[in-house]
């Protein structure tokens, strides 16, 4: 059960060992110039595969979770599925239903877990497979494995690292079910990682070098930070501390240095609207932003 591109691993790691008695996704949205309904990644990837698909708008009727406890499945692998899954539902399965969750729970529970880590400026975060009740991610926890976060890293980088981190991790947590312990999660140290408000994502270049960092590696690359110049949008995808003091927003020199309240970045990779994204030097030839003009105006 899961809807995204980070699922797509789980669901080709489960397939290769596997029976799979249905993949449940979220239903095909519109998408792209002509706004066709387009099914989500794992759609796509489970019909390649020759797999049955289901994509309910939601579980909470009776005769959706009839269909649902009527797989006789052994178990239900759940990753960034979208959906509530109602008590009936978690029930049905022999062995229960396990969430794959891109956080050191109990730290960042809910939507954006990985978003949230890189913009708190969290040094490590992991994968932990859980056994999922019904509150917000609050089940006990079978497997855990931690990773460093990288001081230049993106969340994009991040994602597809954990990605196979949770595919590699429910494949072992599968073939070993019955000699794993679940540990309660402990009560100290829960945290909330909320759905990115896009009303975040401008830089405000008034606040400290490292939170500018953290908020433009954070959103990388969806929403995407953002500033202006010259009245124009640019999306900024990649930074990193750099040296320099100036009025906020400044470009200090002609690598893209940009002065912060306190300390500078450095923008390494950025976006006009309607083109792709560029690293720094070729951005510039097709943009000036000269020593001394001001961003964020």
């Amino acid at each position: 059960m899961g809807t995204p591109g980070f699922s797509v691993p789980v669901l080709e790691a489960l397939a290769a060992g596997h029976e799979i008695a249905a993949v449940y996704c979220q239903p095909p949205r519109p998408a792209g110039r002509g706004k066709k309904d387009r099914p989500s990644p794992v759609q796509a990837r489970a019909e390649a595969l020759g797999l049955p698909v289901r994509h309910p708008v939601s579980l909470r009727g009776a005769e959706e979770q009839a269909a649902f406890a009527a797989l006789g499945a052994d178990v239900a692998v759940v990753v960034a599925y979208g959906l509530i899954l109602p008590q009936p539902v978690l029930d049905a399965p022999r062995l229960g239903c396990l969430n794959i969750h891109a956080s050191l729970l109990p730290r960042w529970r809910g939507a954006a877990p990985i978003h949230r880590a890189v913009m708190a400026g969290d040094t490590e975060t992991g994968v932990c497979i859980m056994a999922m009740e019904a509150g917000l991610d609050t089940g006990p926890v079978l497997l855990r494995e931690s990773t460093p976060i990288g001081t230049v890293e993106t969340t994009g980088d991040l994602h597809d690292r954990l990605s196979e981190m949770g595919a590699r991790l429910i494949v072992e947590a599968l073939g070993r079910l019955d000699a794993l312990t679940s540990v309660p999660q402990p009560e100290a140290g829960v945290t909330y990682a909320q759905k990115i408000d896009k009303a975040e994502a401008r830089v405000d270049w008034t606040r400290p070098a490292e939170e500018v960092d953290r908020l433009i590696r954070g959103l990388s690359p969806f929403p995407g930070a953002w500033t202006l110049a010259g009245g124009e949008r640019l999306k900024l995808l990649r930074s990193e501390r750099a040296q320099g003091a100036g009025t906020p927003g400044e470009v200090l020199d002609d690598t893209l240095t940009v002065a912060c309240g306190t300390g500078a970045v450095r923008l390494i990779r950025l976006q006009r609207a309607g083109k792709g994204a560029q690293d720094a030097a070729e951005f510039l030839r097709g943009l000036a932003l000269p020593p001394g003009t001001r961003l964020g105006e």
